[in-house]
Parts: C-alpha cells; structure tokens; sequence
C-alpha cells in the first residue's frame, strides 16, 4: 500500500496551499556532527562516527547510535543512520516561514543532501508540529521525505516468506488546517510528550 502527499504535509484544505516548504537553505548548510568516536578514510571519503551521534544542518537536526558519511568529489553527502537494537533515530525540522516543524523517527535512517531526501525506514513515524501541538501523524514501514517538491511517499510493507520486520500498515492522523479568520481555532491535536529515543531529548 502506498500514499503520496502532495504540496503541503498531511494537508487536505488546499486553500491554504502557500510556499511553506522546509527550509530551504538548509541543504546549503554545513554538516555539523558531534560523537563519541570518529573513522574517517580520506581515499574513499567516508567518515563513520558512533556513540550519540547528532548531526545539525541548518534547522534538520538528527540523532542517531551511528552514522556514516559519504561524499562525492562535488562535496555532495550521502549520511546513513542507525539506532541502537529497540530504540530509533529521530529528526526534526522547521517548515519555511511558519512556526511549523516536521519531525519523525525510524530504526534507520539515509539522508541524501543532493537530492535533498530524507528516507525513514522501519517503524517509521512523520509528525507535523503546529507550535507544540501535533497536527498531523503518519507511521509506516518506511516514508520518503523530498524537501524540494515537498512529497511524501509512505509504504506498509507486508510480511512475506522469510519476512523479519513483519507487517505495518500505513496508519494517518490528518487535522484540518484552522481557517486564519478563526478567533479560536480548534486545538489541533495532543500536546507533543517526550519520549526515550537515541541522543535524549530533541532540542
């Protein structure tokens, strides 16, 4: 089973279609990690960081118990993640001139800054933020986030012969997006708790 979201994240009215895309100077950021230990080899530009990975890159932030770091002779970066056995990575991000942000988790992780993707894979979780009120929740087996066409593509893959990850499908929780004429809009989902995931607390 697979569901595209066009244009804006989760968002049926498309009234309220504007240009709120994810910050697009971010894929023009630094990369910026800190760990507990570092590998690189310069030959085959890879660097392999491990133990309470974070990694910034303008407003995209992700946590993760390892990643490694590929990157091309043009400077482009291919970051694979991986959470610790049980736990997942976790990411977040702020939408362009809204006080809105996308964040998520997944077992695995593979962030492609050419392409400017973002692919959640197993247990995959995508949340919509409204301030600090959840809006919108999508949860699958794995969900491609494009940040430049603002498309998301979310898979529920069924357990097959020889299956390990066994069967999830797509699950949604879409919220209207409150009229701006309203005086007192409708809440628009629970207020965000914290939960444990790999490198503590989001920012």
């Amino acid at each position: 089973m697979k569901i595209k979201f066009i244009t804006l994240l989760f968002t049926l009215a498309a009234a309220a279609a504007q240009s709120a895309f994810a910050e697009k100077a971010d894929r023009d950021k630094p990369m910026n990690v800190e760990a507990d230990t570092l590998k690189h080899d310069d030959q085959q530009q890879l660097t392999l960081f491990t133990g309470k990975v974070l990694m910034t890159k303008g407003t995209l932030v992700l946590k993760a118990a390892r990643m490694e770091v590929k990157q091309d002779k043009l400077g482009n970066q291919v970051a694979t993640l991986w959470a610790n056995p049980g736990e997942r990575i976790f990411f977040r991000q702020k939408r362009e001139g809204l006080d809105e942000y996308t964040e998520g988790e997944a077992e695995t992780a593979i962030y492609n800054s050419q392409a400017d993707t973002l692919t959640l894979t197993q247990r995959a979780e995508l949340r919509l933020l409204r301030g600090t009120m959840v809006a919108d929740r999508i949860q699958g087996q794995q969900i491609l986030v494009n940040n430049t066409t603002e498309v998301f593509s979310v898979d529920g893959k069924s357990s097959g012969a020889g299956s390990t990850t066994g069967s999830q499908r797509v699950k949604a929780t879409i919220t209207p997006r409150p009229k701006t004429n309203e005086v007192n809009p409708p809440t628009a989902g629970p207020v965000l708790k914290s939960s444990p995931r790999t490198g503590g607390d989001k920012p």
